[in-house]
């Protein structure tokens, strides 16, 4: 496998966020540039994303711009003021449960400003646009494990809906202008520095307060939980070696049931969960479970964290943010 060359001048979309921010790091310490973007919104905690952004603006080869890539003049501004070499957009409005009820988000982050991204990446002469895609595109897929050649036409969420639409529209850029596109679907990332709208943060937080977790499908639900340095090799893996348009599926390939998942943070913090036991929510998938075989084969792609070990890490991190 290719490493990426020295010095790229990389543009990281959503370079605040728990990706976005765990990339641009990566990055940086390798001695690339990264031009980062975020709207720093307020879907979750503001502070936490400002405390990643703090770190990355401790690098002298690290800049950021605050705004939204649904605002065309300021993306086109972006790529005025900079000579990139590749984009790497992790940018999106994130979140199932959240599309039930803010469907216009969705539109405007992963549609308007997919699109407003990749053209002025097209404008510029920039030829590698390596995206964000989901595992939730396979939506009720029977055939388990998901297989990046899977049929994913029947979507069940907008969430999923748009990072498909943001598939079709890359396969058109390449198509038409040339441009290499990779889209990464990944499956349930997880760690230090992570979302706290996402299970392992909410548990967590429930659990130290004495309050019940929501444990929905009554704890049946299986995820390929995905540790973020592992997500991150695979993502700097595809900057490296860009193909003309490909799909990968970036998860663990190691479905844990949200039961075992919850027994390992009990563990860890030496304290009991009270559960509420609740049904499926619309829009959930009952299992992920990524087949991996084009990533190893690709992209050298192979997952090392344990879900034991990568519990630990997080709970360590968490501890000390918030000194505990």
């Amino acid at each position: 496998m290719k490493q990426l060359e020295p010095n790229q001048t990389i543009l990281v979309t959503g370079s605040a966020g728990f990706i976005g921010f765990s990339l641009a790091k990566k990055l940086l310490e390798d001695k690339h540039t990264v031009i980062g973007i975020d709207s720093f919104n307020d879907y979750y905690d503001v502070s936490l994303k400002e405390a990643r952004n703090k770190i990355l603006e401790g690098f002298d080869n690290f800049k950021i711009y605050r705004g939204n890539l649904e605002d065309l003049d300021f993306v086109k501004k972006v790529f005025k003021e900079n000579k990139i070499n590749k984009v790497c957009n992790l940018a999106a409005q994130a979140g199932v449960r959240y599309s039930l009820t803010h469907p216009h988000a969705y539109i405007q982050a992963n549609l308007v400003g997919f699109t407003n991204l990749i053209d002025e990446a097209k404008n510029n002469n920039v030829k590698d646009f390596i995206y964000a895609s989901s595992s939730s595109v396979y939506g009720k897929n029977k055939k388990i494990p998901f297989a990046v050649e899977d049929p994913v036409d029947h979507p069940i969420s907008l969430y999923a809906a748009t990072k498909k639409s943001n598939e079709l529209i890359a396969h058109t850029y390449h198509h038409l202008y040339g441009m290499n596109c990779t889209g990464l679907r990944f499956f349930t990332v997880y760690g230090p520095w992570g979302r706290p709208d996402m299970a392992l943060f909410l548990f967590t937080k429930a659990i130290l307060d004495n309050k019940p977790i929501k444990v929905f499908n009554h704890g049946k639900m299986k995820r390929d939980f995905t540790y973020i340095d592992d997500i991150v090799a695979g993502t700097m893996a595809s900057l490296a070696n860009a193909y003309p348009y490909e799909i990968f599926n970036l998860g663990n390939n190691n479905p844990v049931e949200l039961e075992y998942f919850i027994e390992l943070i009990e563990k860890e913090l030496g304290k009991k969960a009270k559960k509420d036991l609740l049904p499926i929510q619309p829009g959930d998938v009952p299992a992920s479970f990524a087949d991996i075989d084009k990533s190893k084969e690709k992209l050298g792609f192979k997952p090392s964290t344990s879900i034991e070990q990568g519990i630990k890490n997080f709970l360590q991190w968490y501890k000390k943010y918030y000194k505990l």
